[in-house]
């Protein structure tokens, strides 16, 4: 599957080079659509495109936003318990950054806030005022689960230049990826600043029978829950008529 990804790009790099004359910054995907089927265990789309000259280049793919709330668990009488929580109402549920360079090296410290380039300077705003001290805390309490699960990163040197214009790399989306609307912006940096950007839109969405049962589970909870019960004794009953008959 990797490889007509990769010759696809090849074939289309060389029109977005001709565009780029005309613009500092162009850049797409080999594909727009990642459809979850049953069986999905992740999979790569390569972004490619072409600047109007040197300069270093950064890709930030963000899923949708959605609720998270971080909790911190405290010993209790012997039992570990959720005491304190914090939730940031529009956190990314995907975050990964690649690079051409480090970006200490490219991008002056207003321009990372700016964009959100970057773990150190992706905005999560709790729900609820809490401290300086708190908000750290459970800031990288929410980075440090979603790096574990895979979902938010950053990857320095993964943006590779074809000579001094042309560029490209590879977003890896694993098996746990949400579904919804992404973004992925494109950045040109010169001089440390960002001269140029293209926001291009990427669907990850559930299709076929994984999709109609997550409807279904969404849809109708306590029907799911039901054949879901029924389903594990039914398995559970025909695993010992298999042992009993052995």
């Amino acid at each position: 599957m990797k490889l007509p990804a990769a010759l696809l790009a090849l074939c289309l790099i060389g029109f977005v080079a001709l565009s780029a004359r005309a613009q500092q910054l162009v850049a797409d995907l080999s594909n727009h659509l990642i459809a979850i089927t049953t069986g999905f265990t992740g999979t790569e789309v390569v972004l490619f495109g072409a600047t109007d000259g040197a300069g270093d280049v950064a890709v930030v793919v963000t899923g949708p936003r959605t609720p998270i709330t971080v909790r911190r668990k405290e010993r209790t009488a012997g039992i570990w318990i959720n005491r304190r929580s914090v939730t940031f109402p529009q956190a990314p549920s995907f975050y990964v950054v690649a690079t051409s360079r480090p970006l200490q090296q490219t991008v002056s410290p207003p321009q990372l806030e700016r964009h959100q380039i970057g773990l150190d300077h992706l905005r999560l705003e709790p729900e609820a005022e809490v401290s300086p001290e708190r908000l750290a805390e459970f800031r990288e309490a929410l980075i440090r689960n979603k790096q574990r699960d895979g979902l938010y990163g950053t990857s320095t040197g993964a943006v590779t230049f074809l000579g001094d214009r042309l560029f490209r790399t590879n977003i890896y989306f694993p098996a746990n990826v949400p579904t919804g609307l992404y973004t992925i912006n494109v950045l040109l940096i010169r001089d440390n600043e960002v001269v140029s950007a293209q926001t291009t839109p990427l669907v990850v969405s559930k299709i076929g029978f994984s999709a109609d049962v997550f409807e279904f589970a969404r849809g109708q909870p306590i029907a799911y829950g039901v054949l879901a019960v029924a389903g594990a004794v039914a398995a559970g009953w025909l695993a010992a008529a298999a042992f009993r008959r052995v």
